[in-house]
């Protein structure tokens, strides 16, 4: 079942792809460029510029080459190497970045300075193209204020990431530190037309905190960030420079849908945790599976959401047998102690101790192929764990200082994928039979 467990979320990896969204949405016929319901005759602009950022930003640049050929320049910044692949997959007439991830490097600043330069060069005859995919918001970052250096945006994106805060409220501070999120970019590419292509790892009903928002008019205000401070105690924990703008009142407010540059603005979400959900579940009941979808604990603490979703599937199968969990989104972790892992393979750790000896499988993984700051995707497990890990005890050590990986990796049951060029948040698939 561990490897059925598997291979529903491989099938879910394959189909919900950014080639075949871009082959729904995205189509280029006699110079004229469809993107979701929208025409534009490229043949008005005086000039087309593209920007790609986030994990899946390589891969959308492809894709767009795929449909339309090679004819836009632009810029690509992904947290994958390009240019180490073999071959080499670089679209003619792009500049490439290799930005940060989990956390801003300088070349993330150099990406971010690069895309403002040419985006201001821009006019209102000018079209703007935008693909955004999770992630960006540490591939592509310049600081909103000149005394926040790149080691104290570094430090204050770990108080952040560790602070067991969701990602909106993360967001929500990130946007409002940025030259470059919660819709900057967009103030910058004004009055050019300007289209976003989505590919999604954030809430539908929160879009634009999906790599904090660059192009999208921003639903947080400064009054969020200082209730999110005030909330998880961030205050003490920042970095002087970034203390100093909450403690001085100094934030700067996000534009909003108000603003100019969202006049001649559009935004299409062409993949989203839904798909790869609907894929999933698709695959758990060809094989023989009555599926159930249940996303009510998104955001939750991974323990709180390991305890509600077993819960949940037990009482399933006391109805049904060969019954399929699944569920989107992501689980929140505080890191105390950081090992090597992630909050899928805590998540999954967090089940293992709840489904000691019952025919119950759990998987958890990112669809980004990455868990933390693990090699792997996450992890699954099932009756056999405890006993296989020699114990409760022994797992609960490696729940306690965040260090599931190296656990699955001895088991064999950490989940590889390897970076997949995507990013639609977490799977959950939990089996009973």
């Amino acid at each position: 079942m561990r490897e059925t467990a598997r291979g529903i979320f491989d099938s879910a990896l394959k189909n919900a792809s950014i080639e075949s969204a871009f082959a729904r949405n995205v189509h280029c016929q006699r110079r004229v460029l469809r993107i979701g319901d929208d025409l534009h005759d490229l043949d008005t602009y005086n000039r087309i510029f593209v920007v790609s950022i986030g994990k899946a930003a390589h891969t959308m640049a492809a894709a767009l080459e795929a449909q339309c050929g090679s004819t836009f320049e632009g810029i690509v910044a992904s947290s994958v190497d390009v240019s180490k692949q073999q071959p080499p997959s670089q679209v003619r007439g792009f500049r490439y970045f290799h930005g940060g991830h989990p956390t801003p490097t300088e070349e993330s600043v150099r990406a971010a300075d690069a895309i403002l330069k040419s985006l201001r060069a821009l006019n209102s005859a000018s079209l703007a193209i935008f693909m955004i995919s999770g992630g960006g918001s540490s591939i592509v970052e310049r600081p909103a204020a000149d005394e926040i250096s790149l080691s104290d945006l570094i430090a204050t994106y770990r108080v952040l990431v560790h602070s067991g805060a969701p990602i909106a409220e993360i967001n929500a501070i990130r946007k409002h530190l940025s030259a470059i999120k919660g819709g900057r970019m967009a103030q910058a590419a004004y009055p050019a037309q300007q289209v976003s292509i989505l590919v999604s790892d954030v809430p539908d009903d929160t879009p634009d905190a999906l790599a904090s928002g660059p192009t999208m008019p921003d639903s947080t205000s400064v009054h969020d960030c200082e209730r999110i401070a005030e909330k998880y105690r961030l205050a003490e924990q920042l970095p002087k420079s970034v203390a100093d703008l909450f403690g001085q009142n100094a934030l700067d407010e996000t534009p909003k849908s108000d603003d100019p540059a969202f006049v001649r603005a559009r935004w299409w979400t062409v993949l989203s945790n839904k798909v790869a959900i609907d894929e999933a579940a698709g695959a758990a009941t060809r094989a023989g599976f009555a599926v159930e979808v249940d996303n009510s604990c998104d955001d939750w603490p991974y323990d709180d959401a390991a305890e509600y979703l077993v819960n949940r599937l037990r009482d399933l199968r006391s109805k049904v047998s060969r019954v399929c969990l699944i569920s989107g989104g992501e689980v929140t972790v505080t890191v105390r102690n950081g090992g090597i892992g992630g909050r899928n393979q805590q998540f999954a750790l967090a089940c293992a101790q709840r489904i000691a000896g019952l025919d119950i499988t759990v998987l958890s993984a990112g669809t980004d192929g990455i868990d933390g700051n693990s090699p792997a995707a996450g992890g699954v497990v099932d009756g056999s764990t405890l006993d296989r890990a020699n114990g409760p005890a022994e797992v609960q050590d490696f729940l306690a200082k965040f260090n599931g990986y190296p656990l699955f990796d001895a088991l064999g049951d950490a989940v590889i994928t390897g970076p997949t060029g995507n990013n639609l948040r977490d799977l959950r698939v939990l089996l009973a039979y």
